[in-house]
């Protein structure tokens, strides 16, 4: 502070959870030392507690990244790079290009389309969804929950190139199964009656009796909340004045199990509109740049395959579904402060009972 804008401005000091925050004349300086991929939002938030109309955000990473989120805003943040005791200007950094329709060994899931059209009938039948993902895999999800995945064995697995079955919540749950059942043929799918269905509806009908609403707490319904209120959004695509709705993976959105952070739908809004829904439980100060990067995603064309009705370039209408009692100020504050505002939807707070009536 010193080097670069004189100790003199600044006159109240903060705690900032991973870092140091302070503020002076209507502008506030966080540094994150911590966590800097999510650190936008809360320091959009510590600057809004401090009534800073202008932030400064110092980080040792990600800053590339965060230039980018931040000129999503009316009044965007400065987001600097620290070398030491210098700082430089971040520049934001353009969105990686992923093609999820390439994945696999020589790109053999490019017909990703032909491979859910065969799968899809039996794991629905059993309860589940499949979602694509971008890197190339099917996910097999019930209400939101991996129970486990389509996708080509590792470079180094010498078995053969058909398609495997991995069932499991999670990638330790995963090995289990491999090292008493062996690998699974995805094919196998495909009959109802076989071992590879019967071991998959196992797993599916464990998942569904504890993923309920009314339930004692247990695994399997304390993970992955975000994508549980993305199903049920799915299926009731009215709660946020949506006419369709479809799972969507963005790369720019977290996909691993235990990595806490929104979950995505795309759509068409009653006017017919493409919309995108970001779904979010708890209060997540980091939704809103993390949403509306996703938005960005999309138009730019890094979503999943199939996944997007919206032009490249014409990004979707953004709307953050969270709970009723999760609807805080901040979010809609923020969410108010984009250069295009988004809107934010409360969700009945019993909508986990909306999944087995």
């Amino acid at each position: 502070m010193g080097d670069h804008w004189g100790l003199d401005r600044l006159t109240e000091l903060g705690g900032f959870p991973g870092g140091a925050a302070g503020s002076g004349a209507g502008t506030a300086w966080v540094l994150a030392e911590q966590r800097s991929e999510r650190s936008l939002g809360p320091a959009l938030a510590w600057a809004r507690q401090a009534d800073a109309v202008r932030l400064h955000l110092l980080v040792e990473a990600d800053g590339g990244l965060l230039a980018r989120r931040a000129l999503a805003f009316a009044t965007a943040p400065q987001v600097w790079r620290v070398r030491g005791r210098m700082l430089e200007p971040a520049v934001a950094e353009p969105l990686a290009a992923v093609d999820a329709a390439t994945g696999g060994p020589g790109g053999e899931l490019s017909d990703l389309g032909a491979i859910v059209e065969r799968l899809t009938p039996t794991v629905r039948a059993m309860g589940a969804d499949l979602v694509a993902h971008p890197d190339g895999s099917l996910r097999l999800e019930v209400l939101g929950l991996e129970v486990g995945r389509v996708g080509w064995p590792a470079v180094d697995d010498q078995t053969g190139p058909a398609l495997r079955l991995e069932i499991g919540v999670g990638r330790h749950d995963r090995e289990a199964h491999r090292m008493v059942q062996g690998d699974l043929d995805a094919d196998g799918l495909g009959d109802l009656d076989g071992p590879v269905a019967a071991a998959l509806d196992e797993v599916v009908t464990q998942v569904n009796d504890h993923r309920r609403a009314g339930i004692p707490s247990h695994p399997a319904n304390q993970l992955a909340p975000e994508r549980w209120l993305r199903t049920v959004l799915v299926a009731r695509p009215d709660l946020v004045g949506a006419a369709t709705l479809t799972p969507v993976e963005i790369p720019t959105l977290p996909s691993v199990l235990g990595e806490v952070g929104p979950a995505a739908a795309l759509g068409t809004d009653s006017d017919g509109r493409p919309v995108l829904v970001v779904c979010s439980t708890g209060v997540d100060p980091d939704l809103v740049p993390a949403a509306v990067d996703a938005c960005l995603s999309l138009s730019a064309g890094y979503g999943a395959p199939r996944a997007s009705p919206a032009a490249p370039g014409k990004p979707p209408r953004l709307v953050l579904a969270v709970p009723e009692q999760d609807d805080h100020p901040l979010t809609r504050a923020l969410a108010s402060a984009l250069s295009e505002p988004a809107q934010v939807r409360a969700v009945d707070a019993a909508w986990r009972a909306a999944t087995h009536e």
